[in-house]
């Protein structure tokens, strides 16, 4: 194998490592939001209110969905950088 070979294998490697990095940061976030607020801090949340519902039941509900939109929007620019780091960014038309 050529060292051109490896050091392309090497980057792949970096860029797959970042790559998974950022997906399973999300994907805690989303799990914290989702279940996290929605089932296990839902009787602390309760305590507060969002237009007259409970917290807790506003995040599961309506919060989780503001949250997962933000997050898509999140993953969006974290893929973009990471794409424009290694070369890999649309080209514009």
């Amino acid at each position: 194998m050529s060292s051109s070979n490896q050091k392309n294998d090497s980057l792949s490697q970096y860029y797959w490592r970042e790559n998974l990095s950022i997906t399973f940061k999300i994907l805690a976030v989303w799990f914290l939001v989702s279940f996290g607020c929605g089932i296990l801090f839902k009787d602390a949340l309760d305590q507060f209110s969002i237009g007259g519902a409970p917290l807790g039941f506003w995040m599961a509900q309506q919060g989780s969905i503001f949250c997962f939109v933000i997050l898509l929007i999140v993953y969006s620019y974290l893929m973009n950088k990471l794409d424009e780091k290694h070369g890999f960014q649309e080209e514009e038309k």
